[in-house]
């Protein structure tokens, strides 16, 4: 044990001030309860140091600290009684010290030794007591939470404890030790007078804003209060405890990427406590469901680096390693050159140096998320015991490799969301490949490359249209039954405000209103309504709104025609506002449906699909080898498609049927097929983010899209497509005889009527020789 007194505070002048005095009073008292109640052994070993405390005047007294030396029999006594009986004083990190500790006088060797040797230069103390930056204050914020605690049972400042951090010598880790002061030995006294009484419930409040401690100087001032005895202070060494800790800080801190895992492999060092030992991180990054190595360069993995540098090609290690991942499992070697001779990437970790590899697979939630690597120069053995040290970091570790996996994968979505737009499932995959090439190619460069048009070549396109039938007459007629309420109303209101004041602007406002009524009721054209909705804006409603602010006697008459007006319940858009319901009922529908449909239809070959809002749902599908280049094409898949393109159709026109007693306005819809038997390419314009034809004759069929929504029928006025009817657009006659198979087998199963209509197109611009088909859906007049 060892007696040499040791100044603990670095900045005596940051101390504050308060009086101490050092004594063995306390724990003579303490002595004196336990022997009331001790029936043990124990009670004539109390009684024994009790005796010895007595005998001696000085100890009975306020004790000079340097003068405690000379009592070194009574403080191994006072050692014996406080520490386990079977502890070992060599192994034990235990001191006295004064009531505040800034001086300890009696510790073990162990201590002793550590404690000069760390603390006054290398050590870093974390902890509310000794923060290094704000010793003072956190040694008032100690000193206040044992008053609180004592006085007035109440704990909220901080704790007894703090961490303390030094570098071994030996083997250069860190090493982490939990500092316990134990103060039962101290008593306080209040010298002011009477105690102060303090608001706990104010006092919290005041901890949310900092102020708890400038407070609590200002009511309990330091040289009111007197601190008597002894601190026993002991360290523990949590190393193992705040490795783990330092894996979760790194979560917590959102430390992902692989330059930054010196912290993680920091710890996993300092948790298997030996210097030999290397560690490498290779969270598993995929794209397309094959691994990727995403930022090798800055990898921690030495397996890459190894591979690099032993000349091992990217395509061949990624081999290697998706070989690895369809059958993880833990593979421990030495490296020696009869292994080096058969298998390459055991060769490049022999040439490294390295003389024991493991690889250890990582799991988040059942999942392979990653591996951890154990590695060492040394000929050393990884047993079960070291195993068992690391085994409490595995979970930590698969959650940090899925948090990097979904980084990885927020950037590649990012980049697909800021290069291309939301691409769905079935064409994704080559979307992914493009973006992770993209990253590649511009990782650590300031000037980034464009990325590459995303092509599909060889696909058979088919494309739909359900249309809202005269939805261009239901607006006009919705709005021309608006306006004229609306002028209606403003022509009243008008007259209201004339026999209420006088102003000779609302005559000129009346006749201008007037006019505008004869002009709606018999028929409106476009530009006429924009200049209606001129006079409005800029003449009618700046006058009303003014009129309102400056007259209060006029303010209700206005509010009145405002409240018509209101666009979400007044009555002057009651029409349009019952046409866009009905519309959007239809429309929200006839997309449920089809998205439902093509899902489940997905299943049975993968094909893109691309729907656009009209008036009413039109949709694009391409169907090919090149969807699924995985997935053999065969023409069956073709005939399936349009099968069900026909079928649908006729499940829309009765969907849409049945909505039309719930509708507040009844709309009809139309159902048309474009039939194109050749397949065409399609780029993804990055531009406009979708999809779009290539080539010349691929435009063509694009052209002929846009155009036949309201083609008529040859030498009539009759429109094509009809309500209750579904119209198949074609250019010859071989593309047509596929769909008449499947009309005579929707025929036949009760779905289509029996007769069919083959009919010639007018010409169109740039378009003719256009032939169609039409058949009407059972069930529907």
């Amino acid at each position: 044990m060892n007696t040499n007194i040791i100044e603990i505070n670095k900045h005596p002048e940051t101390c504050p001030q308060v009086t101490t005095t050092l004594s063995f009073r306390p724990l003579a008292a303490y002595l004196k309860r336990r022997l009331k109640t001790e029936e043990t052994l124990k009670k004539e070993f109390y009684r024994f140091l009790l005796e010895k405390l007595e005998q001696q005047d000085a100890l009975e007294k306020d004790i000079d600290v340097t003068s405690l030396g000379k009592h070194r029999e009574v403080l191994d006594l006072i050692y014996t009684i406080l520490t386990p009986l079977m502890a070992n004083e060599k192994e034990m990190l235990w001191a006295l010290s004064t009531p505040i500790p800034d001086r300890i006088f009696y510790s073990t060797d162990l201590f002793h030794d550590f404690f000069v040797a760390n603390m006054p230069n290398k050590a870093t103390l974390k902890g509310d007591e000794f923060h290094k930056h704000h010793e003072k204050e956190q040694q008032l914020r100690y000193i206040y939470s044992l008053i609180l605690e004592r006085l007035y049972n109440f704990t909220a400042l901080s704790n007894n404890e703090m961490l303390v951090n030094h570098r071994d010598k030996n083997t250069g880790l860190n090493r982490y030790f939990r500092v316990t002061a134990d103060m039962q030995f101290v008593q306080i006294y209040y010298t002011g007078g009477e105690l102060p009484l303090i608001d706990f419930d104010r006092f919290s409040n005041l901890g949310k804003d900092g102020l708890e401690l400038e407070t609590l100087i200002k009511i309990l001032p330091l040289q009111d209060f007197k601190f008597d005895g002894f601190t026993v202070i002991s360290l523990v060494d949590v190393s193992q405890q705040h490795a783990l800790e330092g894996i979760r800080n790194a979560l917590a801190n959102h430390v992902y990427s692989t330059g930054e895992y010196t912290e993680v492999i920091d710890v996993l060092r300092t948790l298997v406590n030996n210097p030999e030992i290397g560690f490498g991180l290779l969270p598993l990054t995929t794209v397309n469901d094959k691994p990727v190595l995403d930022n090798q360069n800055n990898s921690s993995s030495i397996l890459i680096k190894a591979s690099e540098d032993y000349g091992i090609t990217e395509a061949l290690f990624l081999t290697e390693l998706e070989n690895y991942v369809n059958d993880p499992k833990p593979l421990f070697f030495h490296a020696n050159k009869d292994l080096a001779a058969q298998q390459p990437v055991a060769a490049a970790i022999y040439h490294s140096g390295i003389k024991t590899y493991a690889i250890l697979p990582i799991y988040y939630n059942t999942q392979l998320v990653g591996l951890l690597e154990i590695f060492s120069k040394a000929d050393i053995k990884i047993d079960e015991k070291l195993l068992a040290r690391l085994n409490q970091a595995l979970p930590l570790l698969g959650q940090l490799f899925q948090y990097r996996i979904e980084e990885f994968n927020v950037r590649m979505d990012e980049i697909l969301k800021d290069k291309f737009t939301a691409i769905q499932p079935s064409v994704q995959w080559k979307f992914n490949q493009h973006i992770w090439d993209f990253m590649r190619k511009n990782a650590g460069r300031k000037s980034k490359q464009d990325i590459e048009t995303v092509t599909f070549k060889h696909l058979y396109p088919l494309f739909g249209a359900i249309d809202i039938r005269n939805s261009t007459i239901e607006r006009n007629t919705a709005l021309r039954e608006d306006l004229l309420v609306l002028l209606a109303k403003l022509g009243s209101t008008l007259e209201e405000l004339r026999a209420t004041m006088k102003l000779e602007l609302i005559d000129k406002v009346i006749f201008d209103c007037g006019n505008w009524q004869g002009k709606v009721a018999s028929y409106l054209e476009s530009g006429e309504e924009n200049e209606l909705n001129e006079f409005l804006e800029f003449e009618v409603h700046p006058m009303l709104k003014h009129l309102s602010a400056t007259e209060k006697k006029v303010a209700h008459i206005v509010a009145n025609y405002l409240a018509v007006i209101d666009p979400e319940q007044g009555v002057a858009f009651e029409n349009r506002r019952k046409l866009e319901a009905s519309m959007q009922t239809i429309n929200a529908a006839v997309s449920e449906y089809l998205e439902s449909e093509q899902e489940r239809l997905q299943q049975t070959y993968p094909f893109y699909f691309a729907k656009f809002r009209t008036d009413g749902i039109e949709y694009d599908i391409y169907i090919g080898q090149e969807i699924a280049p995985n997935i053999p094409f065969a023409p069956l898949y073709l005939k399936n498609i349009r099968l069900w393109q026909l079928h649908s159709m006729i499940e829309v026109a009765r969907l849409t049927q049945r909505l039309m007693p719930t509708m507040d306005k009844p709309l009809q819809t139309t159902q048309l097929i474009f039939v194109h038997a050749n397949p065409i390419d399609i780029s993804f314009r990055n531009d406009e983010r979708r999809f779009d034809v290539e080539g010349a004759y691929n435009i063509r069929y694009e052209v002929i899209k846009k155009r036949i929504d309201k083609v008529r029928v040859r030498d009539s006025n009759e429109r094509l497509t009809q309500p209750g009817k579904i119209a198949l657009v074609y250019y010859n006659n071989f593309e047509a005889s596929e769909y008449m198979t499947h009309i005579a087998y929707l025929q036949e199963q009760g779905l289509l009527l029996m007769e069919i209509e083959q009919l010639e197109l007018e010409d169109l611009q740039g378009v003719r020789g256009l032939k169609a088909l039409r058949v009407s859906v059972a069930g529907i007049e």
